[in-house]
């Protein structure tokens, strides 16, 4: 996959994951996002977790990579009509336009249409991320967030065909 507005997305590889881990393992970050597993800071669910996506073929997983250093992941997974996109970054690099250029990337080189994504409907980063992308609201839902132990409103977008 190139590189796009600074960004490389390149195919995962193990020396990844413990990045991954730290990124995703962060508080802030984990609360931010809502919508997270159940204990993110358990390292061995966090491992299998990745080996299965690691070894699913409908799953596209990519490392983003910013000034030679890896600041993230992005992906599309799910059953065909409801493929859905996600991405982390690293908390330290926020507001840098990473993850808007990450999902911009992703989205090129994952042509199938429609996609969805979720958020809370608190994170406004992700939602300015995806709207900026061409994602529009479709929807709300309600659910409970491990992250923050308690029943969270979240926005569905679409980004259509």
């Amino acid at each position: 996959m190139g590189t796009t507005r600074g960004i490389t997305l390149r195919e995962v590889q193990d020396g990844d994951l413990p990045l991954f881990f730290a990124f995703m393992s962060d508080p802030e970050a984990v609360r931010t996002a809502a919508f997270t597993s159940e204990d993110p800071t358990d390292r061995r669910a966090f491992d299998a977790h990745w080996r299965y996506i690691l070894a699913n073929d409908s799953v596209v997983m990519r490392t983003v990579v910013a000034d030679g250093a890896v600041v993230g992941n992005a992906g599309v997974y799910g059953p065909p009509g409801d493929r859905q996109v996600t991405y982390w970054i690293d908390r330290a690099r926020w507001g840098r336009g990473l993850a808007t250029a990450a999902l911009s990337a992703l989205l090129d080189a994952v042509p199938e249409r429609p996609l969805h994504a979720r958020a809370a409907a608190d994170n406004t980063g992700s939602r300015r991320v995806l709207e900026k992308c061409g994602f529009v609201v479709t929807g709300t839902d309600h659910g409970y967030a491990h992250a923050r132990g308690e029943e969270t409103d979240e926005l569905l977008f679409t980004l259509p065909g």
